[in-house]
């Protein structure tokens, strides 16, 4: 293996388990009642109480965790910054969009908690990596296969 690859794998690596670990620590670092909540039958109970100034604190400061190291993943993997600042542009009117979202459902007379819970996990998960890698090594796929035969 070479030098250069071996440091992109490890560094990689490292930031898998940076997310890893988010995910691990996430009742120790964050404040979200509703980690309980989803884990149950919680499609007939109502919603439990929560501080949402409090909650949309802790969910941006989670989403920007994930989102960075997301980033950061990406760029080991492709090497390109212009992808990067593309993504962050991204993951920032994701966010806005997704926390208006969940605003929104969470203010509802009657939630619509299995859109609640989707929306919910777009923000604490780092979701959109699993989504971009694929898609990105699709697109360079693409790209060789156009080089080949030009």
């Amino acid at each position: 293996m070479q030098k250069s690859k071996f440091f992109t794998f490890l560094g990689i690596s490292f930031l898998v388990l940076a997310l890893a670990s988010v995910r691990f620590f996430e009742k120790n670092w964050f404040y979200d009642p509703f980690i309980l909540f989803f884990k149950g039958e919680y499609h007939h109970k109502d919603l439990p109480d929560f501080d949402f100034v409090k909650l949309g604190l802790h969910y941006l400061l989670r989403y920007s965790i994930n989102s960075l190291l997301s980033l950061a993943i990406l760029y080991f993997w492709f090497k390109e910054i212009k992808l990067i600042k593309d993504f962050l542009i991204i993951y920032a009117i994701a966010f806005v969009v997704l926390f208006l979202g969940f605003s929104l459902l969470v203010f509802m007379n009657e939630p619509k908690l299995s859109i609640l819970f989707y929306v919910r996990r777009f923000l604490i998960q780092p979701l959109f990596l699993v989504l971009f890698v694929p898609a990105l090594l699709y697109q360079k796929m693409l790209k060789s296969k156009d080089v080949i035969k030009n």
